[in-house]
């Protein structure tokens, strides 16, 4: 094959409006792939994509004012309301006034979703393996520390990064 026809689109996969952004074409490519990934996986356990990110901030910070939720998660209001909803039907989490502001309203993990922790960290690990098969420990290193960068430089200009 010869490099010019290397370099067309056709035999690269690459769309012509993405030929000046091959990295960002193949990041969201593969983040998509990777979300329904972790649906199929999480589906097992009876949750769908998102909410296990929810469950996980309130199984380590605690009970959370909905508002905070909202922040962290970096979604919708409606879109967590719904989620909210959803977890509550299932008695994962439950929700009520906050005791220092009626106006708000907590969210806590129930005892009952503590028993999704395990099945959580048993798709997250499968999902690891899953994506990271055929690459060894120096490899899996060297992809965490070059996408730790890249969230890095797409978290200049955003407040809900992690630490942020």
């Amino acid at each position: 094959m010869t490099s010019e026809a290397s370099a067309d689109p056709a035999c690269t996969g690459l769309p012509s409006a993405a030929r000046g952004g091959p990295v960002s074409h193949l990041v969201s490519r593969v983040s998509r792939l990777h979300r329904i990934a972790a649906g199929k996986a999480l589906k097992e356990a009876g949750l769908y994509p998102g909410q296990e990110f929810l469950l996980m901030y309130l199984w380590d910070a605690g009970p959370a004012r909905q508002s905070e939720l909202i922040r962290v998660l970096d979604l919708d209001p409606s879109t967590v309301t719904k989620m909210l909803q959803r977890l509550e039907q299932t008695g994962h989490v439950r929700r009520c006034p906050d005791p220092n502001d009626r106006r708000a309203v907590l969210v806590e993990a129930t005892d009952k979703s503590c028993a999704l922790l395990a099945d959580v960290e048993r798709a997250w690990t499968s999902l690891e393996e899953h994506t990271l098969v055929g690459l060894d420990a120096g490899e899996r290193a060297e992809l965490t520390r070059l996408l730790s960068k890249v969230e890095a430089n797409l978290c200049v200009d955003t407040a809900n990064c992690p630490g942020a």
